[in-house]
Formats: C-alpha cells, sequence, structure tokens
C-alpha cells in the first residue's frame, strides 16, 4: 500500500498568510487552531532564528487535533547558516565565541549544547505524539568542495533516534557520480532527503528535481515555487517564493509525491511559496488533487478552491 500523504505550509505565522489567507482581524492565539481544521501537518519556522518557549510549544500541542503533526526547522545555527548571538537562548550567548564581523562561531561543545536546548524546548511535541521530523536546511555555502556530510554525523546521533530530514542547498551535492554517494550517505545514516520543487535553472544554490526515499518511514518534498529570478536575487521572502501553482504543475508535483508513497510510509509535502495566501491555497488545491477533504473554506470568497 502507498504511504500516508501529509500536506502544509512553511509556517502558519508567514505575513502573508495573515494579511490574505486568515480572516481580517483573527487574534494570534485563533490562527494555529483554524489552520489545523485545513491541514494535518506545519513546518515550524520560527524555531530556525529562534529556540521557542517549551510553555509556547505546550500550547501548540493542546490546540491542535490529535494526529497533527509539526516538523521543526533546525536553528540557523546548526545548518550552517550565519547567526547572530542574539538568536542563541541567553545562557549560551556567553559561551558563543563569535568572527570580526559578530557572527557566532559553530563549535562541537556549543552545536551539542543548542541542540540539547532545542530537543528540550520541542519534548512536549514529543509527549504528545506530535514530531513529525527535524528538519535542517543546510546554507549553499556548505558545498562538497569545502565540506564533507561526515561533518553532520554529530548531529545526527545526537537528535536520534528522531526523524532527521537534511535539505541540501548546493547542486554539487548530487551532480554527476557524486549523487550516488550524497543519497548512500543519507540512507546509511537513516536521513530523509528532502526533495523540492524549485526553478529549473543551472544556478549552484537551485536543487534538481530529484525524488529520493533514503528512509522507509518519511519522504520530504518542499515546494519552494518556480520563479528563479526571484528565487536567485529576491531580497524579501515573497519575492524568492512567490508563485501561483497552475493546475498542470500540480499535477506534475502529485505524480512525484505519489511515486515517493510508494517507497515510504509517510510523506510530507510542505509547501514554501510563501507570498501573500500562495502557500496555503495551493496546499489546500493539492489536498483536493489528491482527494483529501481540504476543510472548510476560508470566509473571503476569493480565497476559496474555485
Amino acid at each position: 500500500m502507498s504511504g500516508r500523504i501529509l500536506v502544509g505550509t512553511s509556517s502558519w505565522a508567514d505575513p502573508g498568510f495573515i494579511k490574505d489567507w486568515y480572516p481580517p482581524g483573527m487574534p494570534a492565539r485563533d490562527r494555529l487552531p483554524w489552520y489545523a481544521e485545513r491541514f494535518e501537518c506545519v513546518e515550524l519556522n520560527s524555531s530556525f532564528y529562534a529556540v521557542p518557549e517549551r510553555s509556547t510549544v505546550k500550547r501548540w500541542c493542546e490546540v491542535t487535533p490529535e494526529g497533527f503533526v509539526f516538523d521543526v526547522k533546525l536553528h540557523r545555527l546548526l545548518s550552517r547558516h550565519s547567526a547572530a548571538p542574539d538568536s542563541l537562548p541567553p545562557e549560551l550567548r556567553e559561551r558563543a565565541t563569535t568572527t570580526a564581523r559578530g557572527r557566532v562561531e559553530l563549535t562541537s561543545e556549543l552545536e551539542s549544547a543548542l541542540i540539547r536546548q532545542v530537543l528540550h524546548a520541542i519534548e512536549p511535541l514529543e509527549n504528545a505524539g506530535k514530531l513529525g521530523a527535524l528538519l535542517l536546511q543546510l546554507t549553499p555555502a556548505f558545498s562538497p568542495k569545502r565540506h564533507v556530510l561526515e561533518e553532520l554525523e554529530s548531529l545526527v546521533e545526537a537528535v536520534a533516534p528522531r526523524r532527521l530530514a537534511v535539505e541540501l542547498r548546493n547542486r554539487r551535492w548530487v551532480e554527476d557520480e557524486r549523487a550516488g554517494e550524497t543519497l548512500a550517505w543519507f540512507s546509511e545514516r537513516g536521513v530523509a532527503f528532502v526533495c523540492v520543487d524549485a526553478p529549473v535553472g543551472d544556478e549552484i544554490p537551485v536543487m534538481p528535481p530529484l525524488d529520493a526515499v533514503t528512509r522507509d518511514d518519511l519522504a520530504y518534498l518542499r515546494i519552494h515555487g518556480r520563479n528563479l529570478a526571484g528565487y536567485m536575487h529576491g531580497k524579501s521572502v515573497a519575492e524568492r517564493f512567490g508563485w501561483i501553482y497552475g493546475d498542470e504543475e500540480l499535477q506534475e508535483i502529485e505524480g512525484r509525491v505519489r511515486g515517493l508513497a510508494d517507497g515510504a510510509a509517510e510523506v510530507h509535502v510542505l509547501f514554501n511559496n510563501n507570498r501573500d495566501d500562495d502557500a496555503p491555497s495551493a496546499a489546500r488545491r493539492f489536498r483536493a488533487l489528491l482527494g483529501q477533504d481540504p476543510g472548510p473554506p476560508p470566509e473571503d470568497p476569493q480565497l476559496s478552491l474555485s
């Protein structure tokens, strides 16, 4: 039998969602329950910028239905992006060393401490059975010319046995003969390879549409939109990822998702085309295309599935 397909968006509190998708004037506390009436999973995006408060995570568990799933994006420092000291939990800031430009240097000690903080914060999700996967979105600077995947093994071991999905943002990892080596590393470590729908291009940060299942219980697909100029040069999230998916494009993605579901017990499909209401509208249309119930229609007629 094919695996279960969970569809959601990369964040539930994106400014575009608030402006164009949620009912006007909806209090912030009501947005997640409203979202959870329409989707079965979500990516927690704010955790990329700061470790969430455990009490806040506990409330998220309480306001979402049984079976709802959170995929948690790991802190930007863990994914080798530049990070300022104030992005760290207060108790770790004075332990951090910084570069001449004021960016935190990732040491093995700091990595271990930050992972412990993250896992403690999201423990309520685990206890409630609502933790889907941990998502590590690497920077394009993490390239095979300067790095090796083995650099991630301490993190892989530290988060085990939780499911870890890793998104590469440098296409050199999956070009030519290196693709087999890369996917073998993922499979051998039990890490889910993050597949993407992205613009077509040869630029290094643009990943090709490579579909791979590297652990039996999870496949992962992130939908980034198809605007190459925006993806490469946009200054804001809306400029980089804004894209209104047409029916044929969604049908193409459906074929990919069903192929992944043939090899994995569960497939997470997260729409990251975060401009205005592009992501939630496309995700609801995609759920309908799969034959799933997309939940109550938005109150605003212009946002309905029709």
